[in-house]
């Protein structure tokens, strides 16, 4: 699966969860029932204990269940690093430039944080797929729908502020999908080693993009 593909199917999946964690061996029984309730893309932060180690095994476990998407990536050093241990996308909190040239050097997706219309621009302009707005809940939907209208052509996912009663509302303002992380991977839940709550929780939010989806067709 080319790059391309790999952030087709993250946008049509429309969930990307992100797994933000001090409880490493807890991870891929929660991507497993993150698979199992219909999301398609998981994000292991470099924040979880042992980040890499939990992205080979999550690779190793799950396969092409999931599309496996390495988080907090701060310098290319660590990006690499996580691209070697199996992660098909990158995400960032900040705009890094040369993250995104790594990426386009390795046929990887990339996400890195933006927070202005002069930043998602840039990383647009850059080579970035999908810019992910950080944090999204001091911006708002409205921010949303206002960039869109000069920017239509770049993808914008929220992170922050996402949860069961916000997520129509940014689709609604033209995300293309949605970053979710506590509200979807409860801490709870992974620390008791619920694992039926994170897939119910899951396929709540995968609901919500179809029900959205489905009623602008």
């Amino acid at each position: 699966m080319d790059r391309a593909e790999r952030v087709r199917q993250i946008i049509d999946s429309g969930i990307v969860a992100i797994v933000r964690s001090q409880d490493a061996k807890q991870l891929v029984g929660v991507a497993k029932a993150l698979a199992d309730g219909g999301v398609r893309a998981v994000e292991i932060t470099m924040t979880v204990p042992d980040a890499l180690s939990v992205i080979r095994e999550v690779h190793r476990e799950l396969g092409d269940r999931i599309i496996l998407g390495a988080g907090t990536i701060l310098d290319t050093e660590t990006g690499r690093a996580a691209i070697l241990a199996g992660a098909e996308y990158l995400v960032s909190p900040v705009l890094n430039l040369d993250l995104i040239k790594l990426c386009n050097r390795y046929d990887k997706g990339i996400m890195p944080g933006v927070f202005s219309p002069t930043e998602i621009l840039t990383a647009y302009e850059a080579g970035a797929d999908v810019c992910k707005v950080f944090p999204a809940e001091v911006l708002g939907p409205a921010f949303f729908k206002a960039v869109r209208g000069p920017l239509p052509q770049v993808k914008m996912m929220p992170t922050g502020g996402v949860d069961l009663t916000t997520a129509a509302k940014f689709l609604e303002a033209g995300a293309c999908c949605l970053g979710v992380g506590s509200q979807l991977v409860e801490p709870k839940a992974v620390a008791d080693g619920n694992f039926d709550r994170i897939r119910d929780l899951a396929s709540q939010y995968v609901q919500i993009v179809r029900d959205f989806r489905s009623k602008k067709k």
